[in-house]
């Protein structure tokens, strides 16, 4: 750098630059991943093929510095990995090769012709990740180059490990409180899980899903965690360790399990959250999810008979009304269909008197 000085604009050589082994794109932890770990899941995650394309086609624009601090020796950037991470596979000709040895992921580099007097880059130097953590986090969070919402929730939860209260968080990033809150709770539950998100079977991971799961009753209950946490900060280890195996229960049947070649029970957040907490909080259809692993077989047993009645019931008068509105499809050929109606009749019927017996019984009945 041209300046030593904290808080000063210099240009550093590319090759001396170190990626941010915590940064919030990354999938997992990776403070002892290798240069090629954190560029494949950068790749993954970050669509840098995108900006393979663009930096090949028009060259780099060094127009906003990168940021970053001094750590154990190295120059680690905090601002800006997707295009540390681009550049170096652009001016390295065998990183990618590296990549695709060590991480099993092929990488496509066009050629950098556009890149090749680009050697060194702009770089803001802070003094410490604590200094950087406003500018970033209101830039990424709701400024133009927005975070998905585990990554956010990821930075949100190392600025609070580091002692800074979520009030605080939350106003200088510009979001609700509870909001932050319940995504860095949600943060604290997949760390006590070790949970890998590249192990899910869902197309995408739906961190949504978590935080808003754990915000529900039946789920609390069920991992035995205490109502009184959303009155406070989260703390880390939140699910008592005798109900980790609850807990990793419920993140199968919320995301599945790629590696055990389990499928997830929940489909949509909205219902199937709702519906899988309402199968924990009954004995019997989480016996059902347990044996079927089918969250309508389950849902179906935890509903209270007398609303399973009414449903039956006005899904049978809507299923006959769709047959006599699509009656003139039969052409009197196959008696077997008109065994099915006289079935339907027979069931309608008996239904019907029964009913209608249990109703003038109670009409009768003494007041």
């Amino acid at each position: 750098m041209t300046s030593n000085t904290s808080g000063r604009v210099g240009s550093v050589a590319i090759a001396k630059l170190e990626l941010d082994r915590l940064n919030p794109r990354l999938v997992d932890q990776a403070g002892g991943a290798s240069e090629e770990a954190v560029i494949a899941r950068l790749y993954r995650t970050a669509e840098l093929d995108e900006l393979l394309d663009s930096i090949s086609a028009n060259g780099y624009l060094d127009i906003e510095p990168l940021v970053a601090t001094r750590e154990d020796g190295s120059l680690v950037v905090l601002e800006g990995n997707r295009r540390l991470a681009t550049l170096r596979l652009l001016t390295d000709s065998t990183l990618a090769e590296r990549i695709r040895r060590e991480e099993q992921i092929e990488i496509r580099v066009p050629p950098a012709s556009a890149l090749a007097s680009t050697t060194h880059v702009s770089v803001y130097e802070v003094a410490s990740r604590t200094e950087a953590r406003t500018f970033i986090g209101f830039k990424h969070i709701n400024g133009p180059a927005k975070w998905n919402a585990y990554a956010k929730a990821k930075f949100a939860a190392e600025w609070h490990r580091s002692g800074v209260e979520l009030t605080k968080i939350a106003r200088a990033i510009g979001d609700r409180h509870d909001t932050i809150k319940r995504m860095v709770f949600a943060i604290y539950v997949l760390e006590q899980a070790q949970f890998d998100i590249q192990d899910v079977s869902a197309p995408k991971f739906n961190f949504s899903h978590l935080y808003t799961a754990l915000a529900r009753s039946q789920y609390m209950t069920f991992l035995n965690i205490k109502s009184s946490w959303a009155r406070y900060d989260p703390k880390t280890n939140p699910v008592p360790a005798d109900h980790l195996t609850q807990l990793g229960e419920v993140l199968k049947w919320i995301y599945g399990s790629r590696r055990d070649g389990v499928q997830p029970v929940v489909r949509v957040q909205n219902p199937d959250i709702k519906r899988l907490g309402e199968v924990l909080a009954s004995r019997e259809a989480l016996h059902i999810l347990h044996i079927e692993a089918n969250l309508d077989s389950a849902h179906a047993a935890a509903e209270p008979v007398d609303t399973r009645f009414k449903g039956s019931l006005f899904r049978a008068r809507a299923s006959i009304r769709n047959v006599a509105g699509t009656l003139r499809a039969y052409d009197g050929r196959d008696e077997s269909l008109v065994h099915v109606a006289e079935d339907v009749s027979e069931t309608a019927s008996t239904v019907h008197l029964s009913m209608q017996h249990k109703y003038r019984n109670r009409q009768q009945a003494p007041t």
